[in-house]
């Protein structure tokens, strides 16, 4: 253990892996070329390490490279895959239908193309988090050019049964795509062979850094999108704007090492989560786990502690970096939109944390959060205690 907070919040972002860093270093230095300059060495080395990180994400998700698009991240890839697709099918399909727990950019995404005159259905989910199929297969229609549903959700970990949303969307011809910048490098995902048309990656949480991302689109057939900025034309014109090669040869390098370690990572992972929950259930006892244990990617958990306010929680512990289950974003702290739609109670929307494990964390510092947390939960049990007996 170190002087440093014991880091549990890797679904926010991962730390850079090592080996990812040494990889990208050469590119911030003597090889600074543009890898869109056409015309020299610099230029030329640099575009085949950012095409041969292009293949590496590719094999991480069974696609081509040339179905990867680069971004700024799964933000960004987000909203050109909802704003872009429906953009250049309109009118003739004018429906999407998404689901009330995805991520802000989607719905936002979704809210924006309202406005600009396209119906969105808003799926609800069961109290587990997970998608009730019989309701989308009702709402799909002829008209439906797009569904998007993530395939796993940033605040409760739960995955998505996205095969079979896929196979549903393809009965009626529409596209489906995935926000999947939680599921990437964490579950198996095979876009052919559960038939995903577009798909949406964040370099930096799957132990790359910040600033990039990528969107995968199905080529054949080829779909058509409406870029959402104009520019120079880069990415085959879909996304313009110079690739920063360092970023995407540290992107590449990072889905390399995470279809390496895909499962053997997940099998240690799973192993210290249900660790530390045996702990916190075994000590505290009146405990909420908020969405599907089972199918849930192995390190995430969602806690609520009735009673315990998760500010207040947090504040007593500055020896672990969690983030609060109540927050919808960084500047907000109104009631989550997940819990919120997953039927959690009133009492409990803000009595939530989320707890993320990862590549770098060890049995020491599981077994120091929990007792950690055990410790800070019976102590502000006992002031609320003493508080109604007064």
């Amino acid at each position: 253990m170190t002087d440093e907070p014991v880091y549990l919040d890797y679904q926010a972002t991962t730390p850079v892996d090592p080996r990812v860093r040494e990889v990208m270093l050469p590119w911030f230095d003597a090889m600074f070329g543009n890898p869109h300059s056409s015309d020299h060495a610099y230029g030329w080395a640099a575009e085949q390490a950012v095409e041969d990180a292009r293949i590496h994400i590719a094999e991480l998700i069974g696609a081509k490279s040339n179905d990867i698009f680069f971004t700024s991240g799964a933000t960004e890839a987000n909203n050109l895959a909802v704003k872009g697709t429906v953009r250049a099918i309109a009118p003739d399909r004018n429906h999407v239908i998404t689901c009330v727990t995805e991520h802000k950019c989607v719905l936002e995404s979704c809210a924006r193309l309202e406005r600009e005159g396209v119906a969105v259905t808003y799926l609800p989910v069961e109290k587990n988090g997970l998608l009730n199929l019989e309701l989308l297969e009702n709402a799909l229609s002829e008209r439906t050019a797009l569904v998007s549903i993530m395939a796993v959700n940033n605040e409760i970990g739960v995955i998505q049964p996205l095969t079979e949303i896929a196979s549903l969307c393809a009965r009626v011809g529409a596209l489906f795509h995935t926000d999947a910048a939680q599921a990437v490098a964490k579950i198996p995902l095979d876009v052919n062979v559960m038939g995903i048309d577009l798909l949406s990656i964040s370099a930096h949480k799957l132990y790359g850094p910040m600033g990039i991302g990528a969107l995968y689109v199905r080529q054949k057939p080829k779909i058509e999108i409406e870029p959402i900025f104009d520019g120079g034309g880069q990415e085959r014109g879909l996304r313009s704007g110079t690739v920063p090669a360092p970023l995407a040869i540290g992107f590449g390098e990072a889905c390399r090492l995470g279809l390496e370690d895909i499962s053997e990572e997940a099998d240690r992972i799973t192993i210290l989560r249900d660790q530390f929950l045996a702990q916190i259930i075994d000590s505290l006892g009146d405990v909420k786990l908020n969405g599907d244990l089972e199918k849930r990617i192995p390190g995430n958990l969602n806690l609520s502690f009735p009673d315990i306010d998760a500010q207040d929680l947090m504040m007593r512990l500055p020896g672990i970096a969690l983030s609060s289950g109540s927050a919808c974003n960084t500047s907000s702290v109104a009631s989550s939109h997940v819990l919120q739609s997953i039927g959690v109670e009133e009492s409990l929307l803000h009595n939530a944390i989320r707890i993320g494990f990862g590549r770098f964390t060890v049995e020491e510092e599981v077994n120091f959060a929990a007792k950690e947390i055990i410790q800070a939960v019976s102590s502000l049990r006992n002031v609320t205690q003493i508080y109604e007996k007064n």
